[in-house]
């Protein structure tokens, strides 16, 4: 019986197996967001795919690209079709919109940590890296400073 599962791909090979799935007339769907012009997968290394188990596995495990199915000792795991649907309901014209917590911060700026396990603390904001979604800020924490690499979407600035 067919369903939907999670494929693991190479790096930066999201749209290739994408298109080769397509050709091979499984369905797949491959979230996207924009990031200013760019268009890039949202699950970056990851799809879903749509096919008959254990019938069509050989064909979706070998195909160039694929690095693996997510799953455990007994095979893939099927996807709850919801699941996908309410992925797809987050859709603005074909793109899922990546939160953003406040305005872009500025070397100086004071920034709070908005998600994730050092939420609230604040810090000054040093610098955005090479890799875009990451950023060093300076924490304040009792009378120390720590440097902190973090993701810039877990990051708001403070407005004062």
């Amino acid at each position: 019986m067919a369903s939907w599962y999670v494929v693991q791909t190479k790096p930066k090979k999201e749209f290739h197996v994408e298109k080769l799935f397509q050709e091979a007339g499984l369905p797949v769907y491959n979230p996207r967001s924009r990031d200013g012009g760019r268009i890039k997968p949202f699950f970056a290394g990851y799809q879903f795919v749509f096919f008959d188990y254990p019938a069509q596995y050989k064909l979706v495990k070998y195909t160039r690209g694929v690095r693996a199915l997510v799953g455990n000792a007994g095979g893939p795991i099927p996807i709850d079709e919801a699941w996908i649907e309410e992925i797809r309901s987050r859709e603005v014209e074909g793109y899922i919109e990546v939160q953003k917590y406040g305005l872009e911060p500025s070397p100086g700026d004071e920034v709070e940590v908005a998600a994730g396990p050092l939420k609230g603390l604040r810090g000054v904001f040093q610098t955005g890296l090479s890799d875009q979604d990451r950023v060093l800020i300076l924490l304040n924490c009792v009378s120390y400073q720590g440097r902190l690499l973090i993701e810039k979407d877990k990051l708001k600035k403070v407005v004062i």
